[in-house]
């Protein structure tokens, strides 16, 4: 299938998909994008359970707001600007966190380094990091700096066998409308058993049928205002309760 590079509305750059008109990221901003509905609504929401500023259920297997870790499945590696964001906050906010992150088709090495991230985030000092991202061995831990440790998996969606192992899933698939199957709840029966309790999954997409499915295999789901293009998007978390 045919990929370009494209500029977005934020000046940071995604991959297009000509054939079925699909982007990686949101043509309104990818950055913007993923500093929002990933970051903010996800990655920094875990972080205030993590700092005790929101209640969690006190179990074994939920969050601990003691702990200083967190574990994050990523679906839809693509890219990898998801990944480099939260590696940036693991090290702003000393966090150690372990990085799952699932692709089925991973992008080549010259559409990486098209890609201006580090550019548009004024990180130059993390180029090597942010290349390492893309060229280290699939299927092995590989620790990137001390607060963030990844794993990338070459595999579909509906291969991932993880139970309870995640606080955090950002469903990054793309779209209902060129791929419906990704949004089914038979995937997100599998994001939930991947899920620890009270964990937490966010993602941009906002349609009924998408938060119906999560309702059905048990999430709670809230609507929160969405990045830029988009009214809103969903967060969920696995248990009766939402975990604030």
């Amino acid at each position: 299938m045919q990929r370009k590079i494209i500029t977005t509305a934020d000046g940071s750059k995604t991959i297009q998909i000509e054939e079925w008109n699909e982007q990686y990221h949101s043509i309104h901003g990818a950055i913007q994008e993923a500093n929002h509905v990933y970051i903010k609504h996800g990655l920094l929401f875990c972080f205030d359970i993590l700092a005790g500023l929101r209640p969690v259920l006190k179990s074994e297997d939920s969050l601990n707001e003691n702990s200083r870790n967190l574990s994050v499945l990523e679906i839809g590696f693509g890219t990898g600007l998801n990944c480099f964001l939260t590696l940036l906050e693991a090290e702003k906010h000393t966090v150690d966190i372990q990085y799952c992150g699932v692709e089925a088709f991973p992008i080549s090495a010259e559409e990486m380094e098209a890609l201006n991230y580090v550019e548009e985030l004024q990180v130059n000092e993390r180029k090597h990091v942010f290349d390492q991202l893309h060229l280290s061995a699939w299927e092995h831990d590989v620790p990137l700096t001390p607060h963030f440790k990844l794993q990338k998996q070459q595999k579909l969606f509906k291969d991932i066998t993880a139970k309870n192992q995640f606080d955090l899933i950002y469903f990054d698939a793309f779209g209902a409308r060129v791929q419906p199957e990704l949004w089914t709840e038979s995937i997100f029966r599998i994001m939930f058993d991947a899920l620890k309790t009270k964990g937490v999954l966010v993602t941009y997409a906002a349609k009924g049928s998408v938060r119906r499915a999560m309702q059905d295999v048990g999430f709670s789901v809230e609507k929160l205002p969405g990045p830029p293009g988009k009214r809103e998007m969903l967060r969920a978390t696995k248990g009766d309760d939402l975990p604030f």
